[in-house]
């Protein structure tokens, strides 16, 4: 299943009746020439906006045109009522630009004062309470509009998956694991859709897929994908096809009215008992295919995975901001060779289930904490299912979207990268590096009373994630803030 949007992007260009409305056309064909040279996908409204009734002409264009999201172009000053009226209207993310002037040599006739004319614009968004997205420089050159505008082809993708999410949860979360627990209410105020069930229905799902004829094709293509080293359990698969199955049943059955999904799901302790596998592995390979599941029923968890996946369209990961990295490990490994001191280091990790386009070597194995607790230390059965291996280094941004008890919504934001030094540990995991992690570790993940969880995305996405949650009207928006940039909790004594 398809599980994020394809945006299709239109332009509008607005015009102040009292200025040229051939300036603002020429402006917005040129824009159009130089976003379609790098993407190939814009529809152009003919329609210019002078008036009320141009916009509602304009709009009719992109809508019969299949548009899910727009750009409002000012060529020239632009008409401040129906340039925002567009935004008010229209089923969809929007965005604002405007145009630079193109020359000294024509400032009479060939001056647009859209400079001017988006100070007016973002005035009247405010008066109607209209949320845009606004770039940081919204003032350009065509090259320049075009960019800002394939900037914001995933800012909408990510709106627009979210505004038709649903969140499908199992079971509630395991006992000591209330950090992951969060009133839901903010999720229905930014359109996600959250459905709640008990493991018992998933079992009950899980039992009625026994013999479905499609297991076979599973195995075969979880095999191809392990490999003749990382399949270690052969007879395992047939059980763990049958549970991928199942949740993909489900989420086809339970999308209901919505066009995307994501899991929540209960995986401990009582999950490899009675299924008898831990579920990581068919976790990595749902996620692998834009389907997020959340371990320990973190359900903004999972809705922070999904908002990266719309960013970066590749998959993602959730782990643990897990431990620190030993002394001894950083002085052989990391000190000298990598700009970073220990504090700025950490290792993030999972049982088991980051998908395998994200990591280096890998192979099923079993969970090593749950076989102490299940299995008594011994011959591993139902403990076993987890994808293991160290995460491939690179760039990445660990970020969440989380609600707090009173049922505010709040973010972080941190990019840095996975480092090449194997982690000599167990489970998905790797060595990360976050310029200044140490302050931020304490004063927004700790002084903000984050959970344990974070969301991986394996690229610097942090500038697409702030305009997405300034969108949604996130006002803490928390990041690692750079030496001599203080937090408002830091001890300015501690040296």
């Amino acid at each position: 299943m398809a599980n994020i949007p394809e945006v299709k992007l239109g332009i509008i260009a607005v015009s102040r009746d009292c200025f040229i409305i051939s300036l603002s056309e020429r402006r917005r064909k040129a824009v159009v020439e130089a976003f379609n040279a790098k993407a190939k996908n814009l529809y152009e409204a003919k329609t210019t906006v002078e008036n009320e009734k141009d916009m509602l002409k304009a709009l009719e264009e992109v809508k019969n045109a299949g548009c899910n999201a727009l750009c409002v172009f000012l060529g020239n000053f632009g008409p401040e009522t129906p340039e925002t009226q567009i935004a008010e209207y229209f089923d969809g993310p929007v965005m604002y630009v405007a145009a630079a002037e193109e020359t000294g040599k024509d400032l009479i006739n060939g001056r647009g004062d859209a400079y001017c004319g988006m100070l007016n614009c973002s005035y009247n968004l405010g008066l109607r309470n209209i949320p845009a997205v606004i770039p940081e420089y919204p003032v350009g050159t065509a090259t320049e509009v075009a960019d800002m505008m394939l900037d914001f082809v995933p800012v909408a993708r990510t709106l627009i998956g979210l505004s038709s999410l649903k969140v499908i949860s199992f079971g509630p979360r395991p006992q000591d694991f209330f950090a992951c627990n969060a009133p839901i209410k903010p999720l229905y105020d930014i359109g996600v859709e959250v459905q709640e069930n008990s493991e018992l229905d998933l079992l009950v799902s899980y039992r009625e897929h026994k013999d479905d004829k499609r297991i076979p094709a599973v195995v075969e293509d979880m095999a191809k994908e392990l490999g003749t080293k990382g399949n270690t359990y052969p007879d395992l698969l047939p059980r763990m096809a049958q549970f991928e199955l199942t949740l993909l049943d489900w989420a086809e059955n339970n999308k209901g009215s919505r066009d995307y999904v994501v899991f929540a799901d209960k995986c401990w302790p009582a999950f490899p008992t009675e299924f008898g596998f831990e579920p990581c592995y068919v976790n990595s390979r749902l996620c692998s295919r834009g389907i997020p599941v959340a371990c320990e029923v973190d359900i903004y968890g999972a809705v922070s995975e999904y908002i990266g996946y719309c960013v970066t369209d590749h998959p993602v990961a959730i782990l643990d901001i897990n431990n620190s990295v030993p002394q001894d490990l950083y002085n052989e490994d990391i000190k000298g060779k990598y700009n970073y001191d220990l504090k700025d280091t950490f290792m993030g990790f999972h049982c088991g289930n980051t998908p395998k386009s994200c990591m280096g070597t890998c192979s099923l194995k079993f969970q090593l904490i749950q076989n102490r607790l299940l299995e008594d230390s011994g011959t591993p059965d139902i403990t076993r299912g987890t994808l293991e291996g160290d995460i491939k280094p690179g760039e990445i941004t660990f970020y969440r979207l989380q609600s707090t008890a009173a049922g505010e919504l709040k973010a972080y934001i941190a990019e840095g990268e996975v480092l090449p030094v194997p982690t000599r540990s167990f489970g998905s995991i790797g060595i990360f590096a976050i310029p200044e992690m140490g302050r931020f570790y304490r004063h927004v993940l700790i002084e903000k009373q984050y959970p344990h969880h974070g969301a991986v995305s394996f690229a610097h996405s942090g500038k697409a994630l702030y305009t997405i949650f300034k969108y949604l009207g996130i006002k803490d928006i928390a990041f690692n803030q750079p030496k001599g940039m203080m937090y408002p909790s830091e001890n300015p004594f501690v040296k």
